[in-house]
């Protein structure tokens, strides 16, 4: 292969009847770039499976053969069992090189000048359905688009040999010595170890320092000085002395020779030699011990130089779970390292290509988002440009806060998209209040902090759903109205009384009230917001009236957000101990009845609620965190339960709630508490 030339890679995966995977609309089909993928996902969705083929197909470099059960013959639920399992791999980007290694192997594009060329192979097994010892026949690698071309031959097949690294891997294992060791099949295919030094000669005298000898002309030459020590030489005379000539006839003298054992031939010479090596890592001079992290990363370097020194055969990696035994700061420099390297072209022009499988959120946050793909359903979503809704702007903000909290969306099996801590903090209670836990549901909850909702929401829309699917992942975006009612602005303290709101202008105010929507603007506005992040299985619930904390106060719970407001203005005397909760609520509850004393409008007691986040500056987050106990609390005491929760809550929380979990069944909506059962 030419430097700077195309480098030939893994374009497409498609995988029938094979484990979790079907066939025909319900085939696993992955487009993969060149470089480095990393397959990610909840458990059980099929990641192993996508790893497995590709060793069925390719073989790997440990030479470990890959037994297939009848289990692996997908059985859809109710139908009957495959009989058969096809695993198809495109290559693409094939050089002169390349062309010329699998020249009968070939599938050329239709009306092209023959440049335009892939190698396409497909792998088959079946299963054995007569009354055979042998469950699965023998399989079969064919070549052409239709897998109804040649056989490939073994010289073909050990060109596209797979280094594969399992999950929970005994890395300390892998490199030490020992027959058939992983380090002498690495290193014996090194062109440090092939092509330096030079080989012995006994002839030679004085001797050459044995440091310009080669590793075969170091083990030559350890012979020689073993033939030649005078302990082992007055051994040998002694035994033909004394032992072997009395037992021998005058016309058939036995005699002996002591030398070290070994094969003749210099490839398995250098194989026995390399076996007797170890890996460890050192500090200093002196070997140190280390955990498995440690000597995991030193397995995955050594597998990385041989890939990077080879100059035939496509160099292709697959590591499953490389977070394994790793802290998650090495994790992160794994990564980088191995995306580096992915990007890294050789000598020969060739790239190494990388598939790794993990369930890190730590790793997930430190790819690159194009680098991802997500397995679903036994489908796969790749995070490719071209495959989603994302354009370069969200690409490059999601590059820079795409961090390990927001990234666990991607192993979950609903995500609901917060913009705020305090929903952070307190929808998760409130879904288990409900009956709507969300661990139970495997539901995942992003905290955007008010920046990029909808960039994140997107990551779930795919650009031609009709064709490829879309995701079956549910997700809640949950967003602010942010306007408020007309009486507001004078209650939060936006204005004086007496003062009259300023007209809108580009250097003016920037809050909004119900009167600056005349008609039906305001619910225009609310379809707007909806519609931003609204596709396919995302789905935006927007605030009923205003905010969280208002649309609580405003539907049923204003007495908790109220004590739950003045606790989190008094957080640091509670902390400290200069006061009490009990000390605190009784303080604040004159005021509260008072309001309510005056039969004011919901909107209007519910702003007077408010006002203690808005205009007297109690923390939204520290106040959630409060609710959360108190409504806790009610709930330990017997003051309320599920169904009055329910009725209580903001009807656009519980869509989304249910949009991540399940509907709410009739049953579970009982009569609501009166509002003075919780004061």
């Amino acid at each position: 292969m030419l430097p700077g030339g195309s480098a030939m890679y893994i374009s497409a995966i498609r995988i029938e009847n094979f484990r979790n995977f079907g066939s025909g609309p319900k085939a696993f089909v992955l487009p993969l770039k060149p470089g480095f993928t990393a397959l990610v996902g909840e458990n059980d969705a099929g990641k192993t499976a996508i790893i497995d083929a590709l060793r069925h197909v390719l073989g790997t470099r440990d030479q470990e053969y890959l037994r297939v059960e009848t289990s692996d013959f997908h059985h859809p639920t109710g139908g009957q069992q495959a009989d058969q399992i096809s695993i198809r791999l495109t290559f693409s980007g094939l050089n002169v090189q390349d062309r010329a290694a699998f020249a009968e192997y070939l599938t050329y594009a239709q009306g092209g000048d023959g440049s335009d060329t892939s190698l396409i192979i497909t792998w088959v097994a079946k299963r054995n359905t007569s009354n055979s010892a042998r469950r699965v026949r023998p399989s079969e690698l064919r070549a052409g688009a239709n897998g109804e071309g040649p056989l490939l031959d073994s010289e073909a097949r050990s060109l596209l040999t797979a280094t594969y690294l399992r999950p929970l891997r005994d890395a300390e294992r892998a490199m030490g010595a020992g027959r058939g060791s992983r380090l002498s099949q690495i290193l014996q295919h090194t062109k440090e170890i092939r092509e330096t030094g030079i080989a012995f000669d006994p002839d030679v005298d004085p001797p050459i320092d044995p440091k310009d000898l080669s590793i075969l002309g170091i083990g030559d030459y350890a012979n020689y000085l073993f033939g030649d020590s005078n302990g082992i030489r007055e051994a040998r005379d002694k035994l033909n002395c004394e032992f072997l000539n009395p037992l021998s006839f005058a016309n058939d003298l036995l005699n002996a020779r002591i030398a070290v054992s070994g094969s003749q031939d210099d490839t398995l010479r250098l194989r026995q030699l390399l076996e007797k090596l170890d890996l460890t890592l050192v500090d200093g001079d002196a070997a140190h011990a280390r955990g498995l992290g440690s000597n995991n990363l030193l397995f995955m370097a050594c597998e990385l130089l041989l890939l990077a020194a080879e100059l035939d055969g496509f160099p292709l990696l697959l590591v499953e779970e490389p977070e394994a035994h790793l802290h998650p700061q090495r994790q992160l420099r794994l990564m980088s390292f191995l995306q580096a390297r992915a990007d890294k072209v050789r000598a020969d022009g060739q790239q190494i290509q990388i598939i790794v499988t993990t369930h890190s959120p730590n790793l997930a946050s430190e790819l690159r988002l194009e680098n991802l793909a997500l397995i679903e359903g036994g489908k796969a979503f790749p995070m490719g440009n071209e495959h989603t809704k994302l354009n370069r702007s969200d690409y490059r903000f999601l590059e820079r806060f795409l961090d390990v909290t927001k990234a666990n969306l991607f192993f979950a099996r609903a995500v609901m998209i917060v913009e705020g801590d305090a929903e952070t903090i307190l929808l998760p209670v409130i879904a288990k209040l409900i009956g709507r836990d969300f661990r139970r549901y495997g539901v995942s909850l992003v905290n955007v902090g008010g920046v990029g909702l909808g960039r994140y929401a997107r990551i779930f829309m795919r650009a031609k759903p009709d064709v490829t699917g879309a995701i079956n992942i549910s997700v809640a975006c949950i967003t602010d109205m942010d306007v408020m009612p007309n009486d507001a602005p004078w209650i939060v303290g936006k204005l004086k009384q007496g003062d009259a709101i300023p007209p809108i202008t580009s250097r003016g105010r920037q809050w909004r009230v119900k009167a600056d929507f005349p008609g039906n603007r305001l619910e225009e506005r609310r379809l707007e917001r909806r519609i931003k992040a609204s596709e396919q299985r995302v789905e935006t619930f927007v605030a009923d009236q205003w905010t969280l904390e208002f649309d609580l106060a405003y539907y049923g719970l204003r007495s908790a957000v109220w004590l739950a407001a003045h606790f989190a203005l008094a957080d640091d005397k509670l902390v400290d101990g200069k006061t009490t909760k009990m000390d605190v609520a009784l303080a604040c509850i004159p005021e509260f009845s008072g309001l309510a004393n005056q039969n004011l409008r919901s909107e209007v007691f519910a702003t007077h609620v408010y006002s203690k986040f808005e205009k007297d500056g109690a923390s939204k987050a520290i106040a959630a965190q409060y609710l959360a106990e108190h409504l806790e609390n009610l709930f330990e005491k017997g003051k309320i339960d599920a169904p009055g929760l329910l009725k209580r809550l903001p009807p656009y929380i519980v869509e989304a709630i249910e949009h991540v979990t399940e509907p709410f069944l009739e049953q579970e909506n009982g009569e609501a508490y009166r509002i003075g059962e919780l004061d």
